[in-house]
């Protein structure tokens, strides 16, 4: 089991696997193509199978490691859910599944360090983002009735019910033609529109987005700044075995003098 251990933690393994999923990925985009699935569909599908396989072996001799401790990280079992996808029958009702064989690239999350940090940042900022969710979500609701009530009988498929005055706002929000689609049409029965679409966009595109960034930003910092310290934990207790080490080395070569001595 020791040589299995030292086979899954090794650098060269991880190289190797990251590599495989490079060209996992690489073959899955090549399966678009019509024409070269006319053309080499049979090779692209046997690769494809090869490299399952290997994911699934490199899987299970991960699981045969760490056991129990496989199951209590949540980048192993991400790993199994991608890799379980994969496995699942892509037929009948079940044909999309063979869309999400795609998810196998997400393993280059768990190969690459520095892409497992910037997820574990994001992640850390959900509970931030929720805040900033519902405060984004009491504007559009106040925004939305504004709307309807406003201008829902003038222009009633942009602003004619809550649901597709929503859908304006998100359009404005994310300024998808909302000058000439929304602002000027709208701007010629009523003068003021734009004063309610401009504090919108204030509130919205620039505050809200901002806060957004902020906190993902936050969160990244908070990430490294744990990673900084792990490591220089890490390094301070090194440095005390190496100084117990060398404390040990000075008692022994103390006593073989002693010894010599009489």
């Amino acid at each position: 089991m020791n040589w299995l251990q030292r086979l899954v933690e090794s650098e060269k393994t991880e190289r190797a696997i990251l590599a495989l999923i490079v060209i996992n990925a690489v073959t899955l985009g090549l399966e678009t193509s019509q024409e070269i699935m006319a053309q080499h569909g049979a090779l692209l599908h046997l690769v494809d199978s090869v490299l399952l396989g290997i994911f699934v072996v490199e899987l299970l001799a991960r699981m045969a490691v760490k056991r129990s401790a496989f199951l209590r990280d949540p980048w192993s079992i991400f790993d199994l859910l991608v890799v379980g996808i994969a496995l699942m029958p892509a037929t009948g009702s079940l044909s999309v599944l063979r869309a999400l064989r795609v998810l196998r690239i997400l393993r280059l999350i768990t190969a690459l360090p520095s892409l497992k940090r910037v997820v574990a940042g994001l992640i850390g900022a959900i509970p931030g983002m929720g805040s900033i969710m519902l405060l984004m979500a009491l504007i559009y609701y106040v925004f939305a009735v504004m709307g309807t009530k406003l201008f829902g009988v003038t222009a009633p498929e942009q602003f004619g019910s809550l649901g597709a005055t929503a859908y304006t706002l998100f359009q404005v929000m994310t300024f998808d033609d909302w000058s000439g689609g929304v602002a000027k049409p709208l701007m010629e029965k009523h003068p003021y529109a734009i004063a309610y679409l401009v504090i919108f966009i204030l509130l919205s595109a620039f505050m809200m987005l901002n806060l957004f960034i902020g906190v993902v930003v936050s969160a990244l910092d908070d990430e490294r700044a744990d990673t900084t310290r792990k490591l220089m934990h890490d390094a301070s207790e090194s440095e005390r075995v190496l100084s117990e080490l060398r404390e040990i080395r000075e008692t022994l070569a103390e006593m073989r003098k002693a010894k010599a001595g009489t």
